[in-house]
């Protein structure tokens, strides 16, 4: 695992092979964190990694400013392993909650995140239903972006705040975006 960009550019951390999670290669991160900078200023956001994994994603928001990222992982084997590397990047950013994405999604306050990344097990019988969730439970602030990492068999183009959707090889992002009601306003006049 590498982080891209920002303060930790460059950190390498070996994940153990015995790892089920599926990480966001480093082909597609890139490319879905250049087309993010271009979306959301990610300095000082507080950000929401669901089925975090290795922590790819979460280390990767905090080496590029995000002020808090809260990460969500199951399996205590992971878990372990992204305490380990925000130890050693000795960063106080991170909030690390092992559980259920599930049972959070249900419990998070609305308008919590300015930032949210989904990658869940591509099995998941409940993948489809997850940006129903993030959007009903109305988590993303205004001016918010949602980005969820699917196989190419799922559309989500037909759910609010679709944005568009980005293949990069076999990874697929759909984006959501919560547009500000400021900037609506100013596009309506």
């Amino acid at each position: 695992m590498r982080i891209i960009s920002g303060i930790y550019k460059r950190r390498r951390f070996d994940v153990p092979k015995s790892f089920s999670a599926r990480p966001t290669t480093d082909f597609a991160k890139e490319n879905l964190f250049n087309v993010v900078n271009n979306l959301i200023d990610l300095e000082g956001t507080d950000a929401l990694d669901l089925f975090a994994g290795t922590g790819s994603i979460s280390f990767e928001l905090i080496s590029r400013g995000s002020k808090e990222v809260i990460a969500i992982e199951k399996n205590p084997a992971h878990a372990a392993f992204i305490r380990k590397v925000a130890k050693e990047l000795g960063t106080d950013a991170l909030q690390l909650i092992q559980g259920d994405v599930f049972r959070f999604l249900a419990s998070a306050p609305p308008e919590s995140f300015d930032f949210i990344f989904a990658d869940p097990p591509y099995a998941l019988k409940e993948l489809a239903e997850i940006p129903s969730l993030v959007i009903e439970r109305e988590l993303l602030r205004e001016g918010g972006l949602f980005i969820m990492e699917h196989p190419k068999n799922y559309d989500f183009s037909s759910l609010p705040y679709f944005d568009q959707r980005r293949v990069y090889g076999s990874v697929n992002f759909s984006f959501f975006r919560k547009e500000s009601s400021t900037k609506e306003e100013k596009t309506d006049a």
